[in-house]
């Protein structure tokens, strides 16, 4: 079955009560098609079933569009029953490039995964952290004593980084936003806008005595000695969104309120 236009919709939904009552409603309304066979996939929860949406259908390359049905909704258009084959007409489509993440746990484990929003890392026991920052190659801070530091994209530069004091970042900019977690030494230090390009590497130093852990949005890599993590521009999530309801417009708002 397919809508008025003859579009084929995947509608999935987050466990929650509301988002699954809206998925049944829309169903009915719209009709239900697999991943592999849909023009869209509308998702309906908040920002990490989005999130997981995304990574889950990523080898598909179809367009997801959000509707909220969870208690954050940065990357979700406002919940409608009504008029959703006019909107998904109308939307906007917006790029993102995940960050990947490659992280070595100290019993010689590999951990890879990717990340729409940030790479953090963050102490795991009672003493700060001690990273050393390279940026392709070259190591730029030979020591960071901290609660944490992350890599955040544009699009996820208002989550976490906006709450650990970093800059919001304009959704074309090709550039990434390192940000320290409660630095202690330097105790000045904001952190640093790199450019897309560049390959960010952290080496934790006395890992057994200063354990680390590293989360990609909400993969998690224990124990970490080093994590290195980078732009990758050959995966494209396209996410879409109501006409001047974008990405662009939510951050510029975003930085008034």
């Amino acid at each position: 079955m397919t809508d008025r236009t003859g579009r084929k919709i995947c509608f999935q939904a987050s466990e929650a009560g509301d988002a699954q009552k809206a998925m049944r409603d829309l169903i009915a309304r719209y009709g239900q098609t697999t991943p592999e066979e849909a023009d869209v996939i509308v998702a309906l929860g908040g920002d990490g079933f989005m999130l997981s949406t995304l990574f889950a259908t990523q080898g598909l390359g179809k367009p997801v569009y959000g509707m909220n049905r969870g208690t954050v909704g940065f990357l979700m258009n406002e919940f409608s029953a009504d008029g959703l084959s006019a909107r998904l007409d109308a939307a906007e489509d917006a790029v993102l490039n995940p960050l990947c993440m490659r992280a070595v746990c100290v019993g010689g484990e590999t951990v890879s995964a990717l990340a729409i929003n940030e790479v953090s890392l963050y102490r795991g026991g009672a003493q700060a952290a001690k990273l050393k920052i390279s940026i392709d190659g070259r190591v730029r801070m030979s020591e960071l004593v901290c609660d944490g530091a992350l890599v955040a994209t544009p699009a996820g530069s208002t989550a976490y980084n906006y709450s650990a004091h970093g800059p919001i970042l304009p959704i074309g900019a090709e550039v990434l936003a390192l940000t320290p977690v409660a630095a202690f030494r330097p105790r000045r230090w904001r952190g640093a806008i790199l450019p897309k390009t560049a390959l960010v590497r952290f080496d934790v130093l006395e890992p057994e005595k200063r354990p680390v852990s590293a989360v990609a949005d909400s993969r998690d890599a224990k124990n970490v000695v080093s994590v290195e993590i980078w732009s990758d521009d050959s995966i494209r999530h396209r996410i879409l969104f109501d006409p001047g309801h974008g990405l662009e417009e939510r951050l510029i708002r975003e930085q008034f309120e």
